[in-house]
């Protein structure tokens, strides 16, 4: 039986070795560490690299994260591929690695119809029994979905399989407009880094996919919302924010850059090496700005853990 998705749920970032292989030492401390400051769980997609791995990296990296996770919370594996075959394959493939869930972003070398789209995430719904997360990642990468195609496909297999994480600016309106439009069925996840997590957490999201770079502060301001702790939720929310909208200044190149950056001096992993191509490297100025707001984020959550 799938685990149930809900709560802090980080996308891995896939660490690397000098001749570019996954390097598993540091993916097992990295998934620890997620467990460790209190996640629910994992999963990849967009910042794990997935479009620059191979097929048989994507499947391999599933079984990896499943076993490293040991039952200690839900993992969902990213499958959006260019055709609705390879997306396919690498579901099942999750599927059989013991994913919880699968989640993929539509093709980005076509632009679909609205019935391309629900064709697509139909194929992978009826092929494997665990949940879809239909994801639109639109707002940094690919086509937007139309509102019209998430009604459909929950209509048609109900709200414990099919789930959504949308992505497309204006993100709280639209996240607002699914729920509306679903008479609040939908299970939305919201994936903004947490830039917009407070907003989003208050129009009903049932969890939230940052990156695992700022996963401490990410879990510490999602139990502030729960507990509608304003002060510190915002005092958590401030440092998360201001990282992040570096990070969006230069799209998903940025992300990556700077989430591994600060993976390293975690002392998670040991190098920030990304595959290639890629246009965009962190430059001295940006990179001090990053350590003096992440300086700030750690001093945040000294206060909310002291109450001071």
């Amino acid at each position: 039986m799938p685990r149930r998705l809900q709560g802090v749920l980080p996308i891995f970032h896939t660490p690397f070795l000098d001749n570019d292989d996954i390097d598993e030492a540091s993916l097992r401390r990295e998934v620890d560490w997620i467990f460790a400051v209190g996640a629910d769980g994992l999963g990849t997609g967009m910042v794990s690299e997935l479009l620059r791995l191979t097929i048989d990296e994507r499947k391999k990296l599933s079984e990896l994260l499943v076993t490293a996770a040991a039952g200690r919370g839900p993992v969902f594996a990213g499958v959006g591929a260019e055709s609705t075959r390879q997306a396919v394959e690498l579901s099942i493939a999750a599927e059989k690695a013991g994913c919880d869930a699968v989640m993929a972003v539509p093709p980005m070398t076509v632009r679909l119809s609205a019935a391309g789209l629900t064709d697509y995430f139909r194929a992978l719904a009826e092929s494997v029994a665990v949940p879809v997360i239909v994801q639109d990642a639109s707002g940094y990468v690919g086509q937007a979905i139309p509102l019209s195609v998430y009604v459909e496909l929950l209509e048609r297999y109900g709200d414990e399989k099919i789930l959504f994480k949308p992505e497309a600016s204006p993100i709280g309106p639209n996240l607002s407009a699914l729920r509306d439009a679903t008479g609040g069925k939908a299970k939305i996840y919201e994936g903004s880094g947490g830039i917009l997590l407070v907003d989003s957490y208050r129009r009903g999201i049932a969890g939230t996919m940052p990156g695992v770079d700022l996963l401490d502060g990410v879990v510490a301001l999602w139990k502030c919302l729960q507990r509608r702790d304003d002060p510190n939720s915002y005092r958590l929310s401030f440092p998360i924010s201001a990282i992040v909208a570096l990070q969006l200044q230069a799209g998903l190149d940025g992300f990556l850059a700077i989430e591994k950056y600060l993976l390293v001096q975690r002392g998670l992993i040991p190098s920030a090496r990304r595959r290639k191509p890629y246009a965009w490297d962190l430059d001295a100025e940006t990179t001090a700005e990053v350590d003096r707001l992440f300086a700030v984020l750690q001093e945040a959550l000294r206060a909310e853990r002291t109450g001071m």
